[in-house]
């Protein structure tokens, strides 16, 4: 069994930047592909970034160049850092893992196996 906690969300003016953490225990992390999630009120939840257990990352084209996803096995983390926030970035971000030793960050949320409870990120105009 794998848990996952984010945190780091909070309430930021647009041009601001965010790290967003994920702490996951249980299970054998390293071997996990990881993946950040966003769900905005009235939307679907919609692949953000993604890492592979190799340290290959995986961007949508709507944060691409502006958030970067890394990994910390040692300690069992994922980080996203976010610059250049944008209102069209609110949502509530989620973090998962895909436990099915895959050697890519697919952005597909069925694929993932565990979520965490999600942290909110609101970005003002």
């Amino acid at each position: 069994q794998v848990q996952l906690v984010e945190f780091g969300g909070e309430l930021v003016q647009a041009g601001g930047s965010l790290r967003l953490s994920c702490a996951a225990s249980g299970g054998t992390f390293s071997t996990y592909a990881m993946g950040w999630f966003r769900q905005a009120p009235g939307k679907e939840r919609e692949f953000v970034a993604g890492i592979s257990f190799n340290d290959g990352t995986y961007y949508s084209d709507s944060v691409k160049g502006r958030f970067t996803i890394s990994r910390d096995n040692g300690k069992k983390m994922v980080y996203l850092r976010m610059n250049n926030l944008k209102p069209e970035d609110t949502a509530v971000y989620y973090c998962a893992a895909d436990t099915k030793f895959r050697i890519v960050a697919v952005p597909t949320p069925g694929v993932y196996a565990y979520w965490g409870q999600g942290t909110q990120v609101t970005v003002s105009s």
